[in-house]
């Protein structure tokens, strides 16, 4: 399965520490590469267990992602969402660009899986780049003298059929939402169990107790924690 887009994932715990641990992860992603990835940055569950995502990569095919991902986006609703795209036909992906262009689904990772899932509600014409090829296309039926069509200003027509049908002129052709959408993906229950790919390490015996004693070290013990003053307990 060709990769769709790229997220650096990174080490939460170490960043807030001074220090930035992270690696790239491409979607969709399964459950090995993730956790190798986690056990590579240090996330295992017992030392650290926390991630961001500290950059997207989305390689010039779906740039307007960008500005609905955030840094805090779950792994598995980032791998549901590149699923979804990679399963599409080749026209739907293109509707999907052009619908995402839009920027009025686009509020959220969860906003943008439920535009993918209801791509039926919009009719996208690949071919129409602009006003003019868009007056032309819906005058193709009308009756008009051939003498007349030379005069005939498509421009203004193509510009308002887009205003009445609320129309968008996206990179790919122009496209219109033709019916509501309906909220089919509600949180990550609704995730198909194929699409899930978080899960923490599996570590040997010799791992785990690396692991807890590194935790363990980490803070002191409460024999050399220093007793509180007299008169400033709870300050």
């Amino acid at each position: 399965m060709a990769a769709l887009f790229e997220a650096h994932v990174a080490n939460l715990g170490k960043y807030n520490e001074g220090v930035l641990a992270g690696e790239p992860l491409s979607f969709p992603a399964s459950p090995q590469a993730v956790q190798a990835l986690l056990k590579e940055i240090g996330v295992d569950g017992i030392r650290y267990d926390e991630i961001f995502i500290a950059s997207y990569d989305f390689g010039g095919i779906l740039p307007e992602l960008s500005g609905s991902l955030g840094e805090y986006e779950s792994l598995d609703e980032l791998n549901h969402l590149a699923c979804l795209l990679s399963e599409m036909a080749p026209d739907d992906f293109e509707k999907f660009g052009a619908a995402l262009s839009m920027g009025t689904h686009t509020s959220g990772l969860a906003d943008v899986i439920n535009l993918a899932e209801n791509l039926d509600s919009f009719e996208f014409y690949p071919e129409i780049e602009g006003e003019d090829d868009l007056g032309r296309y819906y005058t193709e039926d009308l009756a008009i003298p051939a003498e007349l069509k030379d005069y005939f200003d498509y421009e203004a027509y193509g510009r308002d059929v887009s205003t009445n049908e609320n129309g968008h002129f996206a990179p790919g052709g122009y496209i219109v939402q033709t019916g509501d959408l309906k909220e089919i993906y509600h949180g990550i229950e609704d995730i198909p169990k194929e699409h899930r790919v978080f899960s923490y390490p599996q570590l040997n015996i010799r791992e785990q107790m690396a692991a807890y004693k590194e935790v363990i070290d980490r803070f002191p013990s409460a024999a050399d924690r220093g007793r509180p003053e007299p008169g400033r307990e709870g300050r």
